[in-house]
């Protein structure tokens, strides 16, 4: 199952529109997107035919010059950013604070093949409920995250549901804009949407084949 915003989903559909897939849109922001996933997954179980896996899909922001415009990331770990506390010494996940969980990780084994399939980088996918919109912000979340190459909004509330169902989870995002100072001008959607489409077309075999014991 992938997870996309309308445009994103009609673009992985395309490629993936074959039996065993199933392509649904999961909505903006972490909240809605769990809900989406967690009732899909929910149905499916219910009807006999479980998820085996969960793929959150989609455009994101990069952290350059690490992600630029147009390229692929896969995350190796997918964390909620700004999921915690402010204090007067800085942000303290909630972790930290002594409940819950800030970061899902993908099965290493897949993350290895689809970066491999793609061309995809791994690393860190964030996971925010308000889009980076300053210089200031964007270095803040790379210090907090060294390994971070881009920022959404959706895959760790696919994650929390998937996780819930005890099914594996895969992010894969294409770069349409850098994170940072906010200049609508920069955006890239058209091209970051084409390269997801690409991308999907070399992972449907990888998906097709791969299994859940493939850690």
């Amino acid at each position: 199952m992938a997870t996309a915003v309308p445009a994103e989903r009609d673009a992985v559909a395309r490629v993936l529109g074959r039996p065993g897939i199933e392509v649904i849109a999961a909505g903006v922001g972490p909240a809605l997107a769990a809900a989406s996933t967690a009732t899909a997954l929910t149905t499916a179980a219910l009807d006999g035919a479980p998820y085996g896996l969960v793929v959150s899909a989609g455009i994101a922001g990069g952290f350059a010059p690490h992600a630029p415009v147009g390229s692929l990331v896969v995350a190796d770990e997918i964390t909620a950013a700004d999921l915690g506390a402010e204090t007067p010494d800085g942000f303290l996940p909630v972790t930290e604070l002594g409940f819950g969980t800030v970061t899902h990780r993908p099965p290493e084994a897949l993350v290895r093949e689809v970066a491999a399939a793609t061309g995809a980088r791994p690393g860190a996918v964030l996971t925010v409920s308000t889009v980076t919109g300053t210089a200031v912000r964007a270095a803040r979340l790379r210090e907090r995250h060294p390994t971070a190459l881009a920022e959404a909004m959706e895959g760790f509330g696919v994650a929390e549901a998937a996780t819930a169902h005890r099914t594996p989870v895969l992010e894969l995002r294409a770069i349409s804009n850098p994170v940072g100072p906010r200049d609508r001008a920069a955006w890239r959607i058209g091209d970051a949407l084409a390269a997801l489409a690409e991308a999907f077309g070399k992972l449907a075999p990888v998906l097709e084949s791969w299994q859940p014991h493939d850690r």
